[in-house]
């Protein structure tokens, strides 16, 4: 891998003793959760010279170690997100099969640090912004473990932080839940108020033999039956404890330092209540790890020029503009959490999937600045489905994609919307970004080809639907040793082979809530392509193996050929244990 690393390339300066490093790059992302970390890939992948700026040590926000919520997103056995997300899905399958965090914190971190044109600064909190006029000029940011500055000046910005923490530029936001007559939205409140979701610490188990009574903190609470009425207290390896909730009564960002006190009582005391129940309920279970940092699930959401409702969302989101997709029900906790004597939740129907609009994702004031993840241009209501990790990693993808046409065009956020939404949408695509309703553009020289194969049908390869849709299975499956083949009426330039695998989107992929004793294995899905090998005609008429690809585990793969033959064939070699590989898309560019 290429290591590039602007910040070393920085001007450096003095400023009240500390040094100050200075970065001038075309895109800035603050924040580096799912959202921030595929909207800073997506834009270096691109072109653009991208600074990503986290406040934490580890990548990944709430799915990090520190946090360790799952990661979900929209419901549906072909809905699943793809592209970067799924790309990080595998190699965490590939390098982490037992699902360890701290392996996970790397696959997060590799990422970002080992791509071309993108500078990580972990542990760096932004707090200062500039602006001149509509737009942001830099941000700053201190670096508590070098005791330095870093200002960053540049074109664009993105605020994946959650906390909105750019919102001082001058951006208009909202707070709150909105009135049922603002929006026309049955489920919002009957009048408007500033309150929210609260915030979470999440308690993770492991499965023992042998029970050891726990012996909780004199602090702890002491909790009754009727206490915890309405919450899950039998321990197993799917429970995460996601209701040990509060805050939305008050804010959840200053009052992140008293909520996390008060949910490390509530923590330690339900596990003392599950432990040692008389009902021996937890005796095949012990405390594996209690986060010390609250998982946040709403605050600030900016306002862009849209704001998805509860009524685009039960409309199926067909926007013309559309570049990511929901489709987690409208999950709405009460404002009291684990105060409230109710249910805990309550999951309102959503169609999956539903479109999600770029116009969503950019400021309506603040002409150079983007958002993405749970801060979105939504209402409450909205945002209540709009806010899962997977959501908010295609959100993040679209944002670093449309930065760097923006980069390229030497436009506006909104320029983008205007006049170069088709390119934002069909480059998402090409990148295996799904987009409900719509087909990936496939190149001509693919389409006006001949393709055959040794047995099946090839066609659906080339139809632009790179998953299986209902009963559509959308393509093509080989056994070891089979093959297809583009031929062309002439001698033909490839520049690449572009192929789309099937890594079984009906598996979730997510880092697991507990550890049970036989502990946790997986690995890469058996139809996968492994092992396949490039062929082209020379002019003899002979088949030469021109590329061989071996161990792949990941589902977009592009190989570049540069090359010039009268017909090309994919053969496969190795599968990951199926007797067939499922192909999705095949084509040449």
């Amino acid at each position: 891998m290429t290591d590039v690393n602007f910040r070393r390339q920085g001007t450096k300066e003095h400023i009240d003793g500390y040094e100050t490093v200075v970065h001038d790059v075309d895109f800035c992302v603050v924040g580096g959760g799912m959202a921030g970390l595929c909207a800073a890939v997506a834009a270096a992948r691109h072109g653009a010279r991208v600074l990503l700026m986290q406040d934490r040590p580890v990548l990944g926000g709430n799915a990090s170690s520190e946090i360790r919520m799952w990661i979900c997103g929209a419901r549906g056995p072909d809905n699943k997100e793809t592209g970067i997300l799924e790309e990080i899905m595998l190699d965490n399958y590939y390098r982490n099969p037992g699902l360890k965090y701290p392996i996970w914190d790397t696959v997060l971190y590799e990422k970002a640090r080992f791509q071309p044109h993108l500078d990580l600064l972990l542990n760096c909190t932004c707090n200062d912004v500039t602006t001149e006029g509509d737009r942001i000029v830099s941000v700053k940011g201190w670096q508590m473990t070098t005791q330095t500055w870093h200002a960053v000046k540049a074109k664009l910005f993105a605020d994946c932080s959650g906390d909105s923490v750019l919102r001082v530029c001058g951006a208009d936001y909202r707070w709150g839940r909105e009135g049922r007559d603002e929006f026309g939205e049955s489920l919002a409140v009957a009048q408007p108020n500033r309150q929210t979701m609260g915030s979470s610490i999440l308690i993770q188990l492991r499965g023992v033999d042998e029970h050891v009574p726990f012996i909780a903190p004199a602090w702890a609470y002491k909790f009754t039956e009727e206490d915890l009425a309405h919450r899950s207290m039998i321990p197993d390896e799917a429970e995460n404890f996601w209701w040990l909730e509060i805050g939305g009564l008050g804010d959840t960002i200053k009052d992140t330092e008293d909520n996390r006190d008060e949910l490390l009582k509530m923590a330690y005391g339900v596990w003392d209540f599950i432990k040692n129940h008389p009902d021996g309920r937890g005796h095949r279970w012990e405390l594996e790890w209690i986060g010390m940092l609250p998982g946040k699930r709403e605050n600030v959401r900016y306002v862009g020029d849209h704001i998805l409702t509860q009524n685009d969302i039960l409309a199926e989101g067909r926007f013309d503009d559309m570049v990511a997709y929901g489709g987690w029900p409208m999950d709405d906790h009460p404002s009291k959490a684990f105060h409230y004597r109710g249910e805990p939740t309550v999951f309102h129907h959503a169609p999956s999937p539903y479109g999600i609009p770029y116009r969503c994702l950019y400021s309506r004031n603040i002409a150079n600045l983007f958002f993405a993840g749970r801060n979105i241009s939504a209402s409450h209501i909205a945002l209540s489905s709009t806010r899962v990790m997977a959501t908010c990693s295609i959100m993040g993808q679209a944002v670093g994609t449309a930065a760097a046409l923006a980069v390229k065009y030497n436009c506006s956020p909104r320029d983008v919307y205007q006049r170069h939404i088709r390119e934002l949408q069909a480059t998402l695509m090409d990148d295996d970004c799904y987009l409900p309703w719509h087909a990936r553009p496939v190149p001509e020289l693919a389409q006006s080809a001949r393709l055959t194969a040794s047995a099946g049908d090839p066609q659906p390869l080339r139809n632009g639907i790179d998953r299986s849709l209902g009963d559509a299975d959308n393509g093509w499956w080989g056994q070891p040793g089979a093959w297809v083949e583009y031929r062309f009426a002439a001698p033909t330039h490839i520049a690449q082979a572009r192929f789309t695998f099937d890594s079984n989107l009906r598996s979730h992929k997510r880092m697991p809530c507990s550890w049970p004793r036989q502990g946790h294995h997986v690995c890469i899905p058996g139809m996968m392509a492994r092992s396949f090998d490039i062929e082209a005609l020379d002019d003899d008429d002979r088949w030469v193996c021109v590329k061989q690809v071996r161990d792949n585990y990941q589902r977009l793969v592009r190989v570049p050929l540069d090359m010039v033959t009268r017909a090309i064939r994919f053969v496969v070699r190795e599968s990951w244990g199926a007797e067939r590989v499922h192909v999705f898309a095949f084509d040449v560019r």
